[in-house]
């Protein structure tokens, strides 16, 4: 399989209350970064912090067997209306709590103690993984650069996300 590549499909999610399609540079970044990558954004949308919204297009997409991952921005912070892993958390097969951890730990290493507010997350829900960033532009590039875009890459090694796809597609159906 080395040097072979393959493009997942992606789904973009912003959450957030204010931003506009002129105005959301963090999801922008990840649609740019993911093209640049290889990958395919096949779908992208921006809801309000409001848990039944974001778990419904969630949900949706989760559904949608032409999604591979889905990338939401926002909603991961401590605040009343930081609801994104809640609006999640009923869609969970697997979690995968090392993301969170390394995304922490990375983060830590950039804006110090203040990294421990974020409740950034990621899941395997059914066949498509779900990675919960926060809403800044400086943490979805980390987010993207340092863990995601790695992992999307079958030539990571010792192992990648992307390799495991048929696998996980096959035992589930």
């Amino acid at each position: 399989m080395s040097g072979q590549h393959i493009s997942v499909q992606v789904a973009v999610l912003t959450v957030s209350d204010t931003r506009t399609a002129q105005t959301d540079t963090s999801g922008q970044t990840a649609v740019d970064m993911l093209v640049a990558a290889g990958h395919r954004v096949v779908a992208r949308a921006i809801v309000k912090d409001e848990i039944n919204t974001i778990h419904g297009q969630l949900k949706a997409w989760v559904a949608d067997g032409q999604v591979d991952v889905i990338i939401t921005t926002g909603g991961t912070g401590v605040t009343p209306r930081d609801v994104t892993p809640e609006a999640l958390e009923p869609l969970v097969t697997k979690p995968i709590p090392g993301f969170g951890e390394s995304f922490r730990y990375l983060s830590f290493l950039d804006i110090g103690t203040s990294a421990m507010q974020s409740r950034a997350d990621a899941a395997l829900c059914e066949t498509t993984y779900v990675f919960l960033l926060p809403g800044s532009t400086g943490a979805v590039k980390l987010a993207l650069e340092k863990i995601i875009i790695p992992q999307l890459d079958i030539n990571n090694k010792p192992c990648s996300i992307t390799a495991l796809l048929p696998r996980i597609r096959s035992e589930i159906r």
